[in-house]
Formats: structure tokens, sequence, C-alpha cells
């Protein structure tokens, strides 16, 4: 295989997994392991890929990536953890959904629910919801964000301080090893605080990648968190830490 095609196959490997071993793309692609730390390092340095020890992964930085590929990215595990997610959710129940395409997964979760009240600054969330007449949905209004149909901004804050509601559900950009939840957006950490404020209990959803990435502004602890909803085990301190805060951890693996 050509390099030619050799790389756009093993960033799309990253955008899938979030993570690229060298061994492991050997195998894959048919290829020495030499050969596939010659291309990682061409991607590294034309800034697609971020070096590792062992392999890549998915850049960090100051901005976050598109929202088309974050839609793709690790789908499959999205839907695993929206499902867990909505099945804690009981009918009847307000609920707040914020930004993020985990988030709009657990909304297409909730259409089989029932006499719920979703309040959500996701225009996304919004549109999905609308297929269920039995759900109450309130956009909680501010400045559109182009880019993913989020509302941000101090009017998204005041809608949601008249709100207490059941449950709320977040995503993320990232997650460090402390157990901080992290995003890119000032504004949207914001709103986030504020939703976390004012509800009852917190579910944040968050796939395997979000452990190996990074963004500079900081939401909360996993130690605010009632529930965190992910795809794969913890490493083993932040595992412990989450144990010692209450913070149940709920892992989406595949079935079988």
């Amino acid at each position: 295989m050509s390099q030619s095609f050799r790389q756009p196959d093993i960033l799309e490997i990253a955008r899938s997994e979030g993570k690229v071993t060298v061994e492991g793309l050997a195998a894959r692609l048919g290829v020495t392991v030499q050969t596939i730390r010659r291309d990682l390092t061409d991607l590294a340095e034309a800034g697609k890929l971020e070096r590792v020890h062992g392999g890549a992964i998915l850049p960090s930085g100051v901005s976050n990536i598109g929202y088309d590929e974050r839609r793709r990215l690790n789908a499959t595990a999205k839907t695993r953890i929206a499902r867990a997610c909505a099945r804690g959710i009981p009918d009847g129940a307000s609920v707040f959904l914020n930004i993020g395409t985990t988030t709009e997964a657990v909304a297409s979760e909730l259409l089989r629910h029932h006499n719920l009240m979703v309040v959500t600054n996701n225009m996304n969330v919004a549109n999905i919801l609308a297929g269920n007449a039995d759900i109450e949905v309130i956009v909680a209004g501010g400045v559109l964000r182009r880019t993913d149909g989020g509302l941000i901004g101090s009017l998204t804050t005041k809608v949601i301080e008249q709100f207490k509601v059941d449950v709320a559900v977040i995503g993320c950009s990232a997650l460090d090893a402390s157990g901080d939840i992290l995003d890119f957006d000032v504004q949207e950490v914001t709103v986030s605080q504020t939703i976390i404020r004012q509800s009852r209990r917190t579910k944040l959803v968050a796939d395997h990648s979000k452990l190996q990435r990074t963004a500079p502004a900081r939401i909360a602890s996993l130690e605010q968190i009632d529930t965190l909803y992910t795809d794969a085990a913890l490493p083993p301190e932040l595992a412990r830490r989450c144990a010692e805060w209450g913070t149940g951890v709920v892992t989406c693996a595949p079935e079988g």
C-alpha cells in the first residue's frame, strides 16, 4: 500500500478509535513498523496527529475538532453509552441535555420515553426530540454557535437558572487523569457549570477518546458528577478517585 493511501487510512483509524499504535497499524496495513513510524512522524509534523509512546493520538490544543468529525468519532461507542444513560432516566423526569454529539445520541435514545420535560441549549437535541410529541422541549435561548447548533452566552445561563431539573446529562471535550472535566469554549463551560448547579443529579457521557485529549477550560471535577458513562475502563488511579468520591462509573463495553 502506497503512502498516499496509507496515511489517510491511518487518520481514519485514529478518528474512529481515538488512538493508534505502531504495531497495531503495521499488522493492520501489512507494512513494517519502521514504515508506520515514518508515517506517524510525517502526520505529526503536518499537525494531523500527536505522537505518544508506541503510537499516536488525535492532536490536542486550544480549539476543538470539527462537528462532523466529532459526530463520526467513536459513533458506535457513543450509541452504547447513550443507551445505558437513557435507561437510567425514568419516564416523567425533567432533564437537561447540553451541547455535544454524545448528548445528541442520548436524545435519540430518549425518543422512546414518555412524559419527559427536556431543557436544552443544543438545537440538534431539540430537533431530534421534536419527533416525540410526549416530550416537552424547552430551548434555552442564547447566541447560536453555527458550527454545532449550540446556544451559549449570558442569556442561555439566565434561562437555565430558572429551572431545577431531576437529571442533567452533559458531555465534554476532554477528561484528564485527575478527574477534571474540560472543554474549549469558556462561554460553554459557564453554561455547563450552571447546568450542574441546577440539577439534582448529573450524568457525564464521555467515550474513552476524551481521556486521550486535553482542553484549556475546566468545567468541574468528576467529584461533582453522580455517574460517568464511558466505554472503556478508567485508568486505575482515576477509578480509585471516583470510588472515593462516590462517583458511579458505568462501562458500556461492546456486547459479546
